[in-house]
């Protein structure tokens, strides 16, 4: 698992951390039982404090993507064959798509656009694409 971090950005390290490990998952680069990095050795890796690396996974196993336990450490809990999402997940999801759709809108693009450049990352999903159809 590669991530790249930009540190100009106004999105939080961690945010970004815990972004491109669904980002992972989502393209199959990461499956069910995948070990991750130690909040250590990935701060390292990253060069940021071990403690942003640990709110990243704190915010997947919350989740419910990952699990941590001292043992195994951080491991994914959840891939694109999971099966159905946990409850509430769909209405958080939704809420958050909102906010997308209407940052998208006020931004000037269209519905056109809009459903186009959603249809491109979705594919870029393959999984989970091929588990919708």
């Amino acid at each position: 698992m590669q991530l790249i971090l930009d540190l100009d950005s106004d999105v939080p390290i961690y945010q970004q951390i815990r972004d491109q490990v669904i980002e992972a998952i989502a393209r199959g680069d990461l499956t069910e039982g995948a070990q991750l990095p130690s909040t250590r050795q990935l701060g390292t890796d990253l060069a940021v404090n071990f403690h942003t690396v640990a709110k990243a996974y704190d915010l997947l196993r919350q989740e419910g993507v990952i699990r941590v336990n001292r043992k195994s450490g951080a491991v994914v809990r959840r891939d694109t064959t999971s099966g159905p999402p946990e409850d509430g997940f769909e209405e958080r999801w939704e809420r958050r798509l909102r906010t997308l759709l209407a940052e998208a809108t006020v931004q000037g693009l269209d519905a056109t656009d809009i459903a186009r450049r959603s249809s491109t990352v979705l594919d870029s999903f393959t999984p989970t694409t091929e588990n919708l159809r």
